[in-house]
């Protein structure tokens, strides 16, 4: 299929090649050869299938991450004009978050190699899931500054994001007839999430901004029985202000549970929460190159999680989010990006690594 002549060839090459989570090597394989083609001094795939180019050989390192997998579900994808006369690109990983992704890729091909400085695209697999690309590669790097592409609209910045746990909650009693007055396991589980549900809403009263905010969500129930006990299991996602590290998280959860004598097991991978230095030079540079473009720059928190929460608090260098998109559209049936937005980023972009490498 032809690249329409007002598309990014980088954002029409990945949009258009499906790579949700495990599935991702066709479309990985194709960046590398992309950069290739566009000048980067190297390209490979790493071991576990991120995608790394490189621009420059300096001994000071800028990481732009991104990562290449999306969520299923496909959107068709097609070029066409909106309601207000804007050019839209449609397809699933659009916004989330292949057009960040492209717009490091564009950005770093048209800034160049710059001396004393090394440019590094990774396109990280395995995000929307246990993010085994983040995890592999934050050993492997020590930049002096880090930028995460995740969608922020083009004139915004991000500076962090809450952290995330999972736990499977259990319940579990001797088994009874049903013409008995005792409650079942069922029974107890949903009177255990309304208490655990209650709670949280409780702790949040006095906390009106959503970033300082405990937020839990019932994810899965499954139940069952072996005929001398039957159980009930309840899965709980779980937003973490800053204030909420994992470890106190679960401590609390296990604490509300036991009146009801049920076990808390944790599950994945607990991330702690993460905010930026708004002063940072990192923030300074983009808002210079945001207001340079004509709009009044944003600083945003958001309640999601992402891979800045896991390689920020590793690289201890300066770390923000930034990627062209409306997140509402994330995960969802019309995701789509303006292509003046893109346009704009990799502007935004451009100027901001001519700056930091300026020195």
């Amino acid at each position: 299929m032809t690249t329409p002549p007002d598309v990014s060839p980088t954002l029409w090459g990945l949009v258009r090649r499906p790579s949700p989570s495990g599935q991702e090597r066709a479309a990985a394989t194709w960046l590398v050869q992309h950069m290739q083609a566009l000048g980067f001094t190297a390209a490979h795939l790493d071991e576990v299938g991120n995608a790394i180019g490189h621009m420059g050989a300096g001994p000071r390192e800028i990481v732009l991450l991104g990562h290449i997998d999306t969520v299923p579900g496909e959107v068709p994808v097609r070029v066409t004009t909106d309601d207000a006369g804007r050019r839209v690109l449609y397809g699933r990983g659009s916004v989330d978050a292949k057009g960040p992704l492209a717009a490091f890729v564009d950005a770093v091909a048209a800034v160049g190699p710059r001396p004393g400085w090394r440019l590094t695209v990774i396109a990280a697999v395995d995000e929307e899931r246990d993010s085994v690309g983040a995890r592999h590669i934050v050993s492997r790097h020590r930049p002096a500054f880090a930028i995460i592409g995740e969608p922020s609209r083009w004139h915004r910045v991000t500076l962090g994001y809450k952290g995330s746990a999972w736990a499977q909650v259990r319940v579990r009693t001797p088994l009874a007839h049903t013409a008995a007055q005792a409650p079942s396991a069922c029974e107890q589980a949903v009177a255990l999430w309304q208490h655990v549900r209650d709670w949280v809403a409780a702790h949040n009263a006095d906390r009106a901004k959503p970033f300082e905010q405990l937020q839990v969500t019932l994810r899965g129930w499954a139940s069952g029985g072996d005929g001398l006990h039957e159980w009930a299991d309840l899965r709980l996602g779980a937003r973490l202000p800053l204030d909420w590290p994992p470890e106190r998280w679960y401590a609390a959860l296990q604490a509300q549970c036991a009146a009801w004598d049920a076990t808390v097991t944790p599950q994945g991978y607990a991330i702690p929460a993460y905010l930026a230095d708004r002063r940072s030079p990192l923030v300074r540079a983009f808002l210079r190159a945001i207001r340079s473009q004509g709009a009044r720059p944003g600083l945003v928190r958001k309640s999601g999680t992402a891979d800045l929460n896991i390689v920020a608090p590793a690289w201890q260098c300066p770390a923000v989010a930034y990627g062209p998109g409306d997140s509402a559209l994330d995960h969802t049936p019309h995701e789509h990006l303006p292509l003046d937005e893109y346009a704009r980023a990799v502007q935004v972009l451009q100027a901001v690594l001519t700056a930091l490498t300026a020195a």
